[in-house]
Protein backbone atom coordinates (compact mmCIF):
# COMPACT_ATOMS: atom_id res chain seq x y z
CA UNK A 1 0.00 0.00 0.00
CA UNK A 2 1.37 3.42 -0.98
CA UNK A 3 2.39 5.89 1.73
CA UNK A 4 0.43 9.12 1.98
CA UNK A 5 2.62 12.21 2.45
CA UNK A 6 1.34 15.57 3.69
CA UNK A 7 3.04 18.96 3.56
CA UNK A 8 4.27 18.43 7.15
CA UNK A 9 5.76 15.05 6.17
CA UNK A 10 7.71 16.71 3.32
CA UNK A 11 8.94 19.47 5.64
CA UNK A 12 10.06 16.86 8.22
CA UNK A 13 12.01 14.98 5.54
CA UNK A 14 13.78 18.20 4.51
CA UNK A 15 14.52 19.11 8.16
CA UNK A 16 16.20 15.73 8.67
CA UNK A 17 18.36 16.18 5.57
CA UNK A 18 16.45 13.65 3.49
CA UNK A 19 15.54 13.80 -0.20
CA UNK A 20 11.84 14.79 -0.47
CA UNK A 21 11.74 14.10 -4.21
CA UNK A 22 12.92 10.50 -3.72
CA UNK A 23 10.50 10.02 -0.82
CA UNK A 24 7.60 11.26 -2.93
CA UNK A 25 8.40 9.02 -5.88
CA UNK A 26 6.13 6.09 -4.89
CA UNK A 27 3.91 7.95 -2.43
CA UNK A 28 0.46 9.49 -2.65
CA UNK A 29 0.77 13.26 -2.16
CA UNK A 30 -1.83 15.53 -0.66
CA UNK A 31 -2.43 18.82 -2.55
CA UNK A 32 -0.47 20.74 0.10
CA UNK A 33 2.45 18.32 -0.23
CA UNK A 34 2.49 18.90 -4.00
CA UNK A 35 2.58 22.65 -3.36
CA UNK A 36 5.60 22.26 -1.07
CA UNK A 37 7.47 20.18 -3.66
CA UNK A 38 6.60 22.63 -6.43
CA UNK A 39 7.84 25.58 -4.34
CA UNK A 40 11.02 23.65 -3.58
CA UNK A 41 11.63 23.03 -7.30
CA UNK A 42 11.07 26.71 -8.13
CA UNK A 43 13.51 27.82 -5.39
CA UNK A 44 16.09 25.38 -6.74
CA UNK A 45 15.58 26.77 -10.26
CA UNK A 46 16.03 30.37 -9.07
CA UNK A 47 19.13 29.45 -7.08
CA UNK A 48 20.70 27.80 -10.12
CA UNK A 49 19.91 30.82 -12.28
CA UNK A 50 21.30 33.25 -9.68
CA UNK A 51 24.53 31.31 -9.16
CA UNK A 52 27.68 32.95 -10.55
CA UNK A 53 28.15 31.94 -14.17
CA UNK A 54 30.86 29.37 -14.71
CA UNK A 55 33.38 30.28 -17.40
CA UNK A 56 31.90 29.39 -20.79
CA UNK A 57 35.27 28.35 -22.21
CA UNK A 58 37.38 25.66 -20.46
CA UNK A 59 40.79 26.63 -19.06
CA UNK A 60 42.45 24.59 -21.80
CA UNK A 61 41.07 25.70 -25.20
CA UNK A 62 39.26 22.88 -26.97
CA UNK A 63 38.05 22.44 -30.54
CA UNK A 64 36.42 19.80 -32.66
CA UNK A 65 39.81 18.22 -33.39
CA UNK A 66 40.73 17.78 -29.71
CA UNK A 67 41.20 14.14 -28.60
CA UNK A 68 37.89 12.54 -27.68
CA UNK A 69 39.20 11.79 -24.18
CA UNK A 70 39.78 15.51 -23.58
CA UNK A 71 36.33 16.41 -24.95
CA UNK A 72 34.72 13.78 -22.72
CA UNK A 73 36.69 14.96 -19.69
CA UNK A 74 35.47 18.53 -20.21
CA UNK A 75 31.89 17.55 -21.11
CA UNK A 76 31.64 15.63 -17.81
CA UNK A 77 33.50 18.26 -15.73
CA UNK A 78 31.94 20.46 -13.00
CA UNK A 79 32.43 23.54 -15.25
CA UNK A 80 30.44 21.96 -18.10
CA UNK A 81 27.83 20.65 -15.64
CA UNK A 82 27.33 24.22 -14.34
CA UNK A 83 26.65 25.43 -17.90
CA UNK A 84 24.20 22.57 -18.47
CA UNK A 85 22.41 23.54 -15.25
CA UNK A 86 22.16 27.13 -16.47
CA UNK A 87 20.56 25.97 -19.72
CA UNK A 88 18.08 23.85 -17.74
CA UNK A 89 17.23 26.81 -15.49
CA UNK A 90 16.65 29.09 -18.49
CA UNK A 91 14.55 26.38 -20.12
CA UNK A 92 12.28 26.20 -17.08
CA UNK A 93 11.90 29.98 -17.11
CA UNK A 94 11.03 29.96 -20.82
CA UNK A 95 8.42 27.26 -20.21
CA UNK A 96 6.96 28.91 -17.09
CA UNK A 97 6.53 32.19 -18.98
CA UNK A 98 4.88 30.32 -21.90
CA UNK A 99 7.54 31.42 -24.37
CA UNK A 100 7.76 27.82 -25.61
CA UNK A 101 5.20 25.11 -26.28
CA UNK A 102 5.56 21.39 -26.89
CA UNK A 103 9.24 20.74 -27.49
CA UNK A 104 9.82 24.16 -29.07
CA UNK A 105 12.78 26.44 -28.45
CA UNK A 106 16.50 25.73 -28.18
CA UNK A 107 19.70 27.14 -26.65
CA UNK A 108 23.45 26.84 -27.09
CA UNK A 109 26.63 27.94 -25.28
CA UNK A 110 30.03 28.22 -27.00
CA UNK A 111 32.65 26.23 -25.03
CA UNK A 112 35.59 26.22 -27.41
CA UNK A 113 36.96 27.44 -30.71
CA UNK A 114 34.33 25.61 -32.75
CA UNK A 115 32.27 23.55 -30.29
CA UNK A 116 29.13 24.26 -28.26
CA UNK A 117 26.86 22.65 -25.69
CA UNK A 118 23.23 22.67 -26.86
CA UNK A 119 19.76 21.43 -26.01
CA UNK A 120 18.41 18.13 -27.40
CA UNK A 121 15.55 17.68 -29.82
CA UNK A 122 12.04 16.60 -28.80
CA UNK A 123 12.38 17.56 -25.12
CA UNK A 124 10.22 20.20 -23.42
CA UNK A 125 12.30 23.12 -22.16
CA UNK A 126 10.37 22.84 -18.90
CA UNK A 127 11.80 19.40 -18.11
CA UNK A 128 15.41 19.62 -19.31
CA UNK A 129 18.08 17.78 -17.31
CA UNK A 130 21.88 18.27 -17.47
CA UNK A 131 22.31 14.74 -18.84
CA UNK A 132 20.09 15.66 -21.82
CA UNK A 133 22.64 18.11 -23.25
CA UNK A 134 24.72 17.57 -26.37
CA UNK A 135 28.17 18.66 -27.54
CA UNK A 136 28.38 19.66 -31.22
CA UNK A 137 30.95 21.14 -33.56
CA UNK A 138 30.23 24.21 -35.66
CA UNK A 139 29.24 22.07 -38.65
CA UNK A 140 26.41 20.55 -36.63
CA UNK A 141 28.07 17.18 -36.03
CA UNK A 142 27.20 15.71 -32.63
CA UNK A 143 30.35 14.83 -30.69
CA UNK A 144 28.91 13.78 -27.32
CA UNK A 145 25.58 13.31 -25.55
CA UNK A 146 23.07 10.47 -25.41
CA UNK A 147 20.12 12.41 -26.84
CA UNK A 148 20.07 13.85 -30.37
CA UNK A 149 20.95 17.52 -30.67
CA UNK A 150 18.29 20.09 -31.57
CA UNK A 151 17.32 20.14 -35.24
CA UNK A 152 17.76 23.93 -35.34
CA UNK A 153 21.36 23.96 -34.08
CA UNK A 154 22.73 25.08 -37.46
CA UNK A 155 21.20 28.52 -36.95
CA UNK A 156 22.89 28.92 -33.55
CA UNK A 157 26.22 27.72 -34.92
CA UNK A 158 26.09 30.01 -37.96
CA UNK A 159 25.40 32.91 -35.60
CA UNK A 160 28.46 32.00 -33.52
CA UNK A 161 30.64 31.61 -36.61
CA UNK A 162 29.54 34.97 -37.98
CA UNK A 163 29.63 36.80 -34.63
CA UNK A 164 32.79 35.91 -32.62
CA UNK A 165 31.38 37.72 -29.56
CA UNK A 166 28.38 35.39 -29.37
CA UNK A 167 28.91 33.21 -26.29
CA UNK A 168 25.29 32.06 -25.91
CA UNK A 169 22.14 31.92 -28.05
CA UNK A 170 18.48 31.44 -27.18
CA UNK A 171 15.50 30.79 -29.47
CA UNK A 172 11.82 30.55 -28.55
CA UNK A 173 8.32 31.76 -29.48
CA UNK A 174 7.06 34.48 -27.09
CA UNK A 175 3.56 35.40 -28.37
CA UNK A 176 3.63 39.20 -28.61
CA UNK A 177 7.06 39.51 -30.19
CA UNK A 178 6.34 36.50 -32.43
CA UNK A 179 3.22 38.38 -33.58
CA UNK A 180 5.52 41.15 -34.85
CA UNK A 181 7.57 38.44 -36.59
CA UNK A 182 4.42 37.09 -38.26
CA UNK A 183 3.69 40.49 -39.82
CA UNK A 184 7.40 41.01 -40.62
CA UNK A 185 7.61 44.21 -38.60
CA UNK A 186 10.24 45.28 -36.07
CA UNK A 187 8.70 47.03 -33.04
CA UNK A 188 8.81 50.85 -33.13
CA UNK A 189 11.61 52.43 -31.13
CA UNK A 190 12.18 55.23 -28.59
CA UNK A 191 9.51 54.30 -26.05
CA UNK A 192 11.13 52.34 -23.18
CA UNK A 193 14.78 52.64 -22.04
CA UNK A 194 15.25 48.99 -20.98
CA UNK A 195 14.32 47.80 -24.44
CA UNK A 196 16.59 50.33 -26.13
CA UNK A 197 19.58 49.42 -23.95
CA UNK A 198 19.37 45.63 -24.02
CA UNK A 199 17.83 44.90 -27.42
CA UNK A 200 18.57 45.90 -30.98
CA UNK A 201 16.05 44.21 -33.23
CA UNK A 202 16.30 43.05 -36.83
CA UNK A 203 13.90 40.99 -38.96
CA UNK A 204 15.00 37.95 -40.98
CA UNK A 205 12.76 36.71 -43.84
CA UNK A 206 11.12 33.32 -43.50
CA UNK A 207 12.93 30.14 -44.45
CA UNK A 208 12.29 26.56 -43.35
CA UNK A 209 13.32 26.22 -39.67
CA UNK A 210 16.56 24.27 -39.28
CA UNK A 211 17.67 24.89 -42.87
CA UNK A 212 21.14 26.33 -43.68
CA UNK A 213 19.42 29.18 -45.53
CA UNK A 214 17.52 30.17 -42.37
CA UNK A 215 20.73 30.16 -40.34
CA UNK A 216 22.57 32.21 -42.96
CA UNK A 217 19.91 34.95 -43.08
CA UNK A 218 19.82 35.22 -39.29
CA UNK A 219 23.63 35.13 -38.92
CA UNK A 220 24.02 38.02 -41.38
CA UNK A 221 22.09 40.25 -38.96
CA UNK A 222 24.21 39.52 -35.87
CA UNK A 223 26.78 42.23 -36.67
CA UNK A 224 24.17 44.91 -35.92
CA UNK A 225 21.42 43.17 -33.95
CA UNK A 226 21.38 40.95 -30.84
CA UNK A 227 17.64 40.19 -31.05
CA UNK A 228 16.29 38.86 -34.32
CA UNK A 229 12.67 38.28 -35.31
CA UNK A 230 12.37 35.33 -37.70
CA UNK A 231 9.39 35.96 -39.96
CA UNK A 232 6.50 33.56 -39.28
CA UNK A 233 8.58 31.67 -36.72
CA UNK A 234 9.85 33.28 -33.51
CA UNK A 235 12.74 35.12 -31.90
CA UNK A 236 16.44 34.36 -31.42
CA UNK A 237 18.87 36.33 -29.24
CA UNK A 238 22.60 36.20 -28.55
CA UNK A 239 24.82 37.43 -25.73
CA UNK A 240 28.55 38.09 -25.41
CA UNK A 241 28.29 37.34 -21.66
CA UNK A 242 26.15 34.30 -20.80
CA UNK A 243 22.96 32.35 -21.51
CA UNK A 244 20.97 34.25 -18.86
CA UNK A 245 21.55 37.54 -20.65
CA UNK A 246 20.35 35.96 -23.90
CA UNK A 247 17.24 34.85 -21.98
CA UNK A 248 16.78 38.34 -20.49
CA UNK A 249 16.43 39.72 -24.00
CA UNK A 250 13.45 37.43 -24.51
CA UNK A 251 11.73 38.83 -21.42
CA UNK A 252 12.53 42.40 -22.42
CA UNK A 253 11.35 42.24 -26.04
CA UNK A 254 8.21 40.34 -25.06
CA UNK A 255 7.31 42.83 -22.32
CA UNK A 256 8.00 45.70 -24.72
CA UNK A 257 5.86 44.31 -27.54
CA UNK A 258 3.02 43.61 -25.14
CA UNK A 259 3.25 47.11 -23.64
CA UNK A 260 3.14 48.98 -26.94
CA UNK A 261 0.25 46.87 -28.22
CA UNK A 262 -1.72 47.75 -25.07
CA UNK A 263 -0.64 51.41 -25.31
CA UNK A 264 -1.99 51.51 -28.85
CA UNK A 265 -5.43 50.55 -27.56
CA UNK A 266 -5.70 53.49 -25.15
CA UNK A 267 -6.83 55.92 -27.83
CA UNK A 268 -4.05 58.45 -27.23
CA UNK A 269 -0.81 59.13 -29.16
CA UNK A 270 2.21 57.29 -27.75
CA UNK A 271 5.00 59.47 -26.38
CA UNK A 272 8.55 58.89 -27.63
CA UNK A 273 12.03 60.00 -26.59
CA UNK A 274 13.58 63.13 -28.04
CA UNK A 275 16.75 62.85 -30.12
CA UNK A 276 19.04 63.94 -27.23
CA UNK A 277 17.31 61.53 -24.83
CA UNK A 278 17.82 58.65 -27.25
CA UNK A 279 21.45 59.66 -27.74
CA UNK A 280 22.02 59.36 -23.97
CA UNK A 281 20.51 55.86 -23.94
CA UNK A 282 22.70 54.74 -26.85
CA UNK A 283 25.79 56.02 -25.05
CA UNK A 284 24.91 53.79 -22.08
CA UNK A 285 24.33 50.88 -24.43
CA UNK A 286 27.69 51.32 -26.12
CA UNK A 287 29.56 51.21 -22.80
CA UNK A 288 27.96 47.81 -22.12
CA UNK A 289 29.38 46.39 -25.34
CA UNK A 290 26.03 45.78 -27.05
CA UNK A 291 25.66 46.08 -30.83
CA UNK A 292 23.31 48.61 -32.41
CA UNK A 293 23.12 49.92 -36.00
CA UNK A 294 22.30 53.46 -34.78
CA UNK A 295 25.71 54.26 -33.32
CA UNK A 296 27.04 57.33 -35.13
CA UNK A 297 23.67 58.45 -36.49
CA UNK A 298 22.39 61.99 -36.09
CA UNK A 299 19.89 62.60 -33.31
CA UNK A 300 17.09 63.21 -35.79
CA UNK A 301 17.68 59.72 -37.30
CA UNK A 302 17.60 57.68 -34.08
CA UNK A 303 13.88 57.02 -33.61
CA UNK A 304 11.92 54.90 -36.05
CA UNK A 305 8.26 54.98 -35.07
CA UNK A 306 6.72 56.80 -38.03
CA UNK A 307 2.93 56.57 -38.13
CA UNK A 308 2.92 53.10 -36.59
CA UNK A 309 -0.21 52.36 -34.62
CA UNK A 310 -0.86 48.93 -33.10
CA UNK A 311 -4.26 47.35 -33.47
CA UNK A 312 -6.42 45.86 -36.21
CA UNK A 313 -7.48 47.70 -39.34
CA UNK A 314 -10.75 46.80 -41.05
CA UNK A 315 -10.12 45.58 -44.60
CA UNK A 316 -13.79 45.88 -45.65
CA UNK A 317 -14.48 49.26 -47.32
CA UNK A 318 -17.12 51.33 -45.50
CA UNK A 319 -20.63 51.10 -46.89
CA UNK A 320 -21.76 54.17 -48.81
CA UNK A 321 -24.49 56.01 -47.02
CA UNK A 322 -27.83 55.86 -48.83
CA UNK A 323 -29.41 59.08 -50.05
CA UNK A 324 -31.93 60.59 -47.63
CA UNK A 325 -35.46 59.30 -48.29
CA UNK A 326 -34.31 56.50 -50.60
CA UNK A 327 -35.07 52.87 -49.65
CA UNK A 328 -33.63 50.43 -52.17
CA UNK A 329 -35.76 47.45 -51.04
CA UNK A 330 -38.99 49.46 -51.12
CA UNK A 331 -38.20 50.81 -54.58
CA UNK A 332 -37.55 47.26 -55.85
CA UNK A 333 -40.89 46.06 -54.48
CA UNK A 334 -42.74 48.99 -56.11
CA UNK A 335 -41.04 48.23 -59.42
CA UNK A 336 -42.00 44.54 -59.26
CA UNK A 337 -45.67 45.33 -58.52
CA UNK A 338 -45.73 47.90 -61.35
CA UNK A 339 -44.33 45.32 -63.79
CA UNK A 340 -46.97 42.77 -62.78
CA UNK A 341 -49.85 45.28 -63.26
CA UNK A 342 -48.60 46.29 -66.71
CA UNK A 343 -48.28 42.66 -67.74
CA UNK A 344 -51.92 41.92 -66.73
CA UNK A 345 -53.23 44.98 -68.63
CA UNK A 346 -51.63 43.71 -71.81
Amino acid sequence: MSTVLTAKDIEDIIAKGGDPVAAAKDAILTPSAKDVLRDLAMKSSRAAAAAPAAPAVPSKPLNSKSPKAELEAYFNSPAAHALKEQICAMGRRLWEREYVDGNGGNMAIRVGEDIAICTPTLVSKGSLKPEDMCLVDFEGNQLLGTKRRTSEILMHLQMMKRQPQAVATCHCHPPYSTAFAVVGEAPPTCMLPEYEVFCSVGVAPYRTPGSPDMGKLVAELTDQYNTILMANHGVVTWSHNNIEEAYWRMEIIEAYCRTIVVAGQLGKPVQTFTGPQMKDILNIKKTLGFVDPRYGMKECELCDSGDWRPGATCTVPPREEAAVGYDAEAEAAVQAITDQILAQMK
